[in-house]
């Protein structure tokens, strides 16, 4: 039934009541504010053809609709095996195309959580709906069960096995993980802040750092080695340091970098002694597939 007149009205104004939220959970959903967008613009069509007047809780009603069409999305990335992302690694970090404002996505992710979001990304798609719908949004389990098509109880064990996905509880620990993030951060905010005093002081001298084929322009040498030369790479890399966030690699502290919560590159650290020895940066899609990633806590 299409909904016309002021019946019309009335029901656009209640669905417009609700757009933040929906967008809000489709977009933790999804991690694309485009997609986010079409998802929450395809739950009005479905509300605009329904027989609204006997829904009783629009807006759970709403966030049924948004999780299942999300659902969808997810799968169908799922099955056309997406990379992380399009853009040119070595070239640039936002994109500039049509669709919605890179620099209001960047922000967007920034808020969410960035490592948080990078991290999603790595789990199924039922694993993802039922961790945001519940941890996030704390809808009970027996109403994410139709989503997902599973019994409650299966519900909650896609949640938990997501959320330790999430934590990092199924990677061994390094006990010096504390120190091994002061120095990764430290590195971190030298290289915004363009401080080449503060830069030498966390790198060893004989600090080595390597990238793949695909974290590197074409011709340009893919081993560094000497804290000078390091140096010299971070104060180049200004606008890479920006988009970058630390997270559980691994098991150890390192650096994803990913503007508007596309995971792009991911460095790795060896630290010894408070100093850094090694970095290993990734940008291989195959690469970032298989890294075990999870959200370092605060």
């Amino acid at each position: 039934m299409n909904v016309t007149g002021d019946d019309g009205e009335r029901l656009a104004e209640q669905f417009e009541s609700h757009r933040t939220y929906l967008k809000a959970v489709a977009y933790r959903m999804l991690g694309s504010l485009d997609e986010a967008e079409d998802a929450v613009q395809e739950a009005w069509m479905r509300l605009s053809r329904s027989e609204a007047e006997s829904l009783q809780n629009l807006r759970a009603w709403l966030t049924v609709v948004v999780a299942r069409v999300c659902l969808d999305m997810l799968r169908a990335r799922k099955a056309r095996r997406e990379a992380p992302s399009d853009e040119d690694v070595s070239e640039g970090f936002v994109s500039q195309g049509a669709g919605a404002d890179p620099e209001s996505e960047a922000l967007l992710a920034d808020s969410v959580g960035l490592a948080l979001l990078v991290v999603l990304d790595t789990l199924a798609p039922a694993e993802r709906l039922a961790f945001v719908l519940h941890d996030m949004f704390a809808m009970p389990f027996d109403e994410i069960a139709p989503i997902v098509g599973r019994s409650p109880t299966a519900a909650r064990q896609l949640a938990s096995r997501a959320r330790r996905r999430v934590q990092g509880a199924e990677m061994v620990r390094d006990a010096d993980l504390s120190r091994q993030r002061d120095v990764v951060e430290a590195f971190l905010a030298a290289a915004r802040g363009g401080d080449i005093e503060a830069l030498l002081e966390v790198l060893d001298p004989d600090v080595v750092i390597r990238a793949d084929r695909a974290a590197v322009p074409p011709g340009s040498s893919r081993e560094i080695r000497g804290a000078s030369g390091v140096v010299e790479l971070a104060l180049n890399t200004v606008k890479r340091a920006r988009f970058a966030r630390p997270a559980l690699v691994n098991g150890s502290v390192g650096l994803v970098v990913a503007p508007r919560g596309r995971l792009l590159l991911v460095a790795v650290f060896e630290v010894k002694d408070a100093k850094i020895v090694e970095i290993d940066v990734i940008a291989d899609p195959e690469r970032l597939r298989q890294l075990n990633l999870a959200v370092l806590e605060d």
